[in-house]
């Protein structure tokens, strides 16, 4: 039998940026994740962090590091543990012990790097307060130590969009998903470019979405070309005139040549008037590059970067752009495939593949890619999914047990990403004999705004109801498929529902595992970081309104938990500053007081995620050896 020390064997390597003649990126090669640079001829990993410090995984933190050159330093984001309290450290260039990168703002907020100019040596931080409901724009001078405090929000505080001089800076407020607001940071002066702000909404009155992202300055840097879900709901690309912002302009995008349903994910800067487009086609990455025509108000796509040949059916996890090189970096994988690292020449679009990770032991032709198991929900409405199947020549004989997969978010999908917790799992659960349904059900991302929307203020609502339809009117169809001996899964969000749907509807299910899911929507609004909590009030619901607390307290399985009638597996990190260990503990603690069967597995030096090399090898067997005993 396979073992899933033989996975965890392919490390990871992510978040690579090519500078000069290195690579700088992320890799667990020491067991945990930690910051690395290779010679781009070919070299031994030289690791740059001391050996006790820990990364966080780029999926959660965005941005985690960047090389300033000029400075002889790196910048990188540092956690203790999974604790999520993101510091900005400096080591020089040839690795070292981290240093502060300066002294104000620095005990009392975290901080998350948003754009960064390594010819200035100036970073642009998103420093969210430890204390309050509070969130800061910071531009900080890396040379001077200098701070400039941009903007302040209890809802956010992104740069958007710098000018080349940084006299000129967008800036977004994110109420709920796709509910975004611009303004602008002139020479110390904002003012509102597009969208209403919360403060001036009249109750009872509805406000278009606008899902405004990133932007960069055009046309002399007169107005911004940014992305938006303005004309499109799968996303597009608007310019919006700085001396008349509410006229905002389609710009329309030249014939792409994926098919399939999904949206326009990334829009990304090269020089000059050239561009990247990245869309999310049904979960895998396509990526163009194009040019912008300002008089045609339009981009002319060029070429197809990623998504056809070699690169193709699987998740992009970072691609940076080197002007002095005009070199791309990126790491890719796909659901048979690790990370793998590539660099890919700007003018010539000569490959390299720097890296060759494989599960040592296990032919990929063993691994499951998944086949397309989309269907019609109870109301009518398509929701993506992939069926994932043990090869036949592993012996197993269908019908085979089922492992039901739920993803985190909600506002996030389920992707061919071997570089996530969820597709080691997946494929290992495969090789033990069971088949894993994966679904993308209403709230999911990828499928447009209004499709993500769908779970706003509604958790355990119409998504409990896809996936309830799943599993009473179209898997029982599969002959394939025993959903006589199911159980689910899932983490954060998809924690929420598997304890949602195990206690809500407990003839489904012979076994459940929650991975850090919220069990009291009370006591997890209250636990929750301070500057979530605006979020959660709208997104949510606001528990000081007495009908919206109501519907919290219908909506957690907590009220619903006694009816519990599987055994259930509960897993949980102590540092956890999004779902607390306490909340995790509660669950566990009630459900033995009333004779429940429930395992309990907690990680000490674990966060929101399992990410140590000891721990995940803890973590996939004491899953599969549950599912193992239970179905």
């Amino acid at each position: 039998m396979y073992k899933i020390e033989s996975f965890l064997s392919a490390r990871l390597f992510i978040y690579p940026e090519s500078v000069g003649e290195k690579i700088f990126f992320i890799s667990n090669l020491s067991g945990h994740l930690s910051l690395y640079s290779m010679e781009k001829s070919g070299s031994v990993p030289q690791p740059l962090l001391p050996p006790q410090i820990a990364l966080q995984n780029p999926h959660l933190i965005g941005n985690s590091f960047k090389v300033f050159p000029k400075l002889g330093k790196i910048l990188v984001m540092i956690d203790n543990d999974g604790d999520e309290d993101y510091k900005p450290m400096l080591i020089p260039i040839e690795g070292g012990y981290p240093e502060p990168a300066f002294d104000s703002f620095y005990a009392d907020h975290h901080f998350f790097l948003l754009k960064s100019d390594p010819d200035e040596n100036l970073i642009y931080l998103h420093a969210a307060s430890n204390k309050e409901a509070m969130n800061y724009a910071l531009r900080v001078n890396l040379t001077t130590g200098e701070i400039a405090k941009l903007h302040a929000s209890a809802y956010g505080a992104h740069v958007a969009a710098v000018n080349a001089d940084h006299s000129k800076i967008a800036l977004l407020e994110g109420y709920t998903v796709g509910d975004h607001v611009l303004s602008l940071w002139e020479k110390g002066e904002i003012r509102p470019l597009y969208g209403t702000p919360l403060e001036e909404r009249q109750p009872g009155t509805a406000y278009p979405l606008t899902g405004l992202g990133y932007g960069y300055f055009v046309n002399e840097e007169s107005g911004l070309l940014i992305s938006s879900t303005l004309f499109e709901d799968t996303g597009d690309l608007c310019y919006i005139a700085l001396d008349n912002p509410n006229q905002a302009q389609p710009v329309k995008i030249g014939d792409t040549v994926h098919k399939g349903v999904g949206e326009l994910e990334n829009f990304q800067h090269i020089k000059g008037n050239r561009f990247l487009l990245g869309y999310n086609i049904d979960g895998a990455d396509w990526v163009y590059e194009g040019r912008f025509d300002f008089a045609a108000m339009r981009i002319k796509l060029e070429k197809v970067l990623l998504g056809h040949s070699h690169i193709s059916n699987g998740v992009l996890e970072h691609l940076s752009y080197e002007k002095a090189t005009q070199s791309y970096a990126l790491s890719y994988s796909t659901a048979t495939s690790p990370t793998q690292v590539y660099t890919i020449d700007g003018n010539s679009y000569a490959t390299i593949q720097h890296t060759q990770e494989r599960t040592l032991g296990i032919p990929e032709t063993l691994l499951s890619p998944g086949e397309d198991a989309s269907f019609t929900s109870f109301d009518g409405l398509r929701a993506s999914a992939r069926l994932y199947l043990p090869n036949e020549t592993l012996g197993f004989e269908a019908p085979y047990p089922l492992v039901y997969y739920v993803h985190g978010g909600p506002q996030a999908q389920e992707r061919p990403d071997f570089a996530w917790f969820s597709m080691p799992l997946i494929q290992f659960l495969t090789l033990n004999g069971f088949a894993v349904f994966v679904p993308n059900v209403r709230g999911s991302t990828g499928y447009g705004l209004e499709y993500t929307k769908k779970v706003d203020r509604d958790w355990g609502g119409d998504d409990r109801l896809d996936h309830v339809h799943a599993m009473t009117k179209v898997l029982p169809n599969d002959p394939r498929l025993d959903t006589k001996r199911a159980a689910v899964v899932g983490r954060s969000y998809g924690g929420y529902m598997t304890l949602t749907l195990a206690a809500r509807h407990p003839e489904l299910w012979a076994a459940s595992c929650d991975m850090f899911g919220p069990y009291d929507l009370l006591t997890f609004g209250e636990r929750i970081p301070e500057t979530w909590k605006p979020y959660f009030k709208i997104a949510l619901g606001d528990p000081d309104i007495p009908e919206e607390r109501a519907l919290l307290v219908e909506r957690s399985p907590r009220t619903y938990i006694e009816n519990l009638g599987a055994p259930m597996l509960v897993i949980q990190g102590k540092n956890d500053p999004r779902v607390v260990e306490q909340e995790s503990r509660d669950l566990v603690e009630h459900l033995r007081s009333i004779g429940k069967e429930i395992e309990y597995l907690m990680f000490e030096n674990e966060g929101h995620d399992v990410l140590k090399f000891e721990n995940r090898v803890t973590y996939y067997n004491t899953i599969t050896d549950f599912f193992k005993k239970h179905l």
